[in-house]
């Protein structure tokens, strides 16, 4: 049996004839820039989110990007983040001539550690005035602990931008109750890219705030910083949602929670079925009702590339996210970072694999995939 990561024409076949329809009908509209679409995704989207603002761009690292714009990173500024996520998460800072500086990961969650960020600013006080901005990434569909990660921004009075591509409609158990990821900080990123539990036909993205003075600039600034049309009070960029990205996403979204619901029932059966001595799965630290699982991501004990070809060689669909961390990659060795300046981003990139756990995916898919894990831990291992 084939069993892929991801099928997309599963979850395209029942809605095919609507997602046509929507598509057809901005075609006909002949409004191809921005419109109606675009602005009644991001009402929808600002609801379900909770949300005063979503602000449509062109994907999420534009989302990360004009965010950062919008906070006047420059030359010489700091942005704190992690060394193990999607490499937008460092990359933008970068671009605006900023300096990526990382922060350990916490091993259960692969998410930002309060420790490790608390420790970085004992450690380096002389830096401090240039720090403008945190960015924790809620890593795979699990928020990261943003209770204490948003009191130590507070205390030296720097902005959060939260990196949800893979979270959208996680919830977060804050002591002041449960939240909703992207309207923690000052803003959030979403990501529509195809994989992802709400993804579109191609590129697309949003940015989540509540502060009304942030949103207008960020709206500004997607728009080559024009407003009205060809009055400039800002050099921004062409950062603007397609409009059949959100005719698309409109009929998707009623489906988001049916979709998340799906998932999580998928890593249950993992969960309850899948044993083999060593390997870790998934924590739910809050509950798996708080994590919308955009990734499965077991770590294996050993022999991963190993595993990897044997479940490749037997129709199952896998991958590594993600197999080098920012410190080690050839682009940042300016940083100065060596190896084992992060351990544990590193043992994570080197033993996980992230496993089939789409909604359409049946249980008997699953079985097939946990028979071949156990199988290829069960064989003697190769001289």
């Amino acid at each position: 049996m084939k069993v892929p990561l991801l099928d997309l024409k599963a979850q395209l076949q029942p809605l095919s004839d609507e997602i046509h329809a929507a598509v057809a009908e901005v075609i006909n509209s002949t409004t191809y820039i921005m419109g109606p679409k675009v602005e009644e995704l991001e009402q929808r989207l600002a609801e379900y989110c909770g949300v005063k603002h979503c602000i449509g761009v062109s994907s999420g690292t534009d989302a990360l990007l004009v965010g950062l714009m919008a906070l006047e990173i420059k030359p010489g500024d700091i942005v704190i983040t992690t060394p193990y996520s999607f490499f937008a998460s460092a990359g933008v800072v970068a671009r605006l001539g900023g300096t990526p500086m990382l922060v350990e990961i916490d091993s259960l969650t692969f998410n930002m550690d309060p420790e490790a960020l608390r420790q970085w600013f004992v450690k380096n006080s002389d830096k401090i005035s240039r720090v403008k901005a945190i960015i924790p990434v809620h890593l795979f569909g699990q928020a990261a602990n943003m209770d204490p990660i948003m009191e130590i921004a507070r205390q030296y009075g720097i902005p959060v931008i939260e990196d949800t591509c893979q979270a959208i409609g996680t919830t977060y158990p804050s002591k002041n109750g449960t939240k909703v990821v992207g309207g923690i900080g000052l803003m959030g990123s979403l990501s529509f890219f195809p994989s992802k539990n709400l993804g579109g036909i191609g590129d697309g993205g949003m940015v989540t705030c509540n502060d009304d003075a942030f949103a207008d600039k960020v709206r500004k600034l997607r728009n080559h910083g024009a407003h009205p049309k060809y009055y400039h009070s800002l050099i921004g960029g062409n950062f603007r949602l397609d409009p059949i990205q959100a005719a698309v996403l409109l009929v998707k979204l009623p489906h988001l929670n049916n979709w998340h619901s799906a998932r999580r029932d998928n890593a249950h059966y993992y969960d309850e079925n899948l044993h083999v001595p060593g390997l870790a799965k998934p924590n739910a630290v809050y509950g798996r009702q708080h994590h919308i699982y955009n990734q499965y991501v077991v770590t294996v004990p050993n022999r991963r590339d190993e595993l990897r070809n044997f479940l490749n060689q037997n129709n199952i669909g896998n991958e590594v996210y993600y197999p080098v961390p920012f410190h080690l990659q050839e682009c940042f060795q300016y940083l100065g970072y060596k190896q084992g300046d992060f351990v544990k981003s590193e043992h994570g990139a080197q033993h996980s694999i992230a496993l089939p756990i789409y909604p359409e995916l049946t249980h008997e898919m699953q079985d097939q995939v946990i028979a071949k894990i156990v199988e290829f831990y069960s064989l003697a291992p190769r001289p």
